[in-house]
């Protein structure tokens, strides 16, 4: 569970072994699910907490069958967004700005 799952998955690779040994390193993001809230988010971690390995393998095939790599399309998503501005509209640069006399 995090607020954001590219910040997430680049701290994952910069630091493969603190919370897997060598033979379980992290190498591919192949399920994520967008929540609204934080509630909503704790109670499906929860819940998929207690699923076995055959039951998340099944919750992710249908969705992801060849379990490819899912981070290239969100890196490619995230530099395409636009994201809105401090006052909704972008700032001219100091160069351009109109100047009045």
């Amino acid at each position: 569970m995090c607020t954001d799952l590219l910040k997430t998955i680049k701290f994952y690779s910069d630091m493969p072994t603190l919370f897997f040994d060598s033979a379980q390193q992290l190498n591919r993001l192949v399920y994520f699910e967008e929540i609204n809230t934080e509630e909503q988010a704790m109670a499906r971690f929860q819940q998929v907490s207690t699923y076995t390995r055959m039951q998340k393998e099944k919750m992710i095939r249908p969705v992801n069958p060849d379990w490819i790599d899912l981070t290239a399309g969100l890196n490619f998503e995230s530099g395409i967004r636009v994201r809105p501005t401090t006052y909704g509209r972008p700032s001219i640069p100091s160069a351009r700005r109109a100047v009045t006399v």
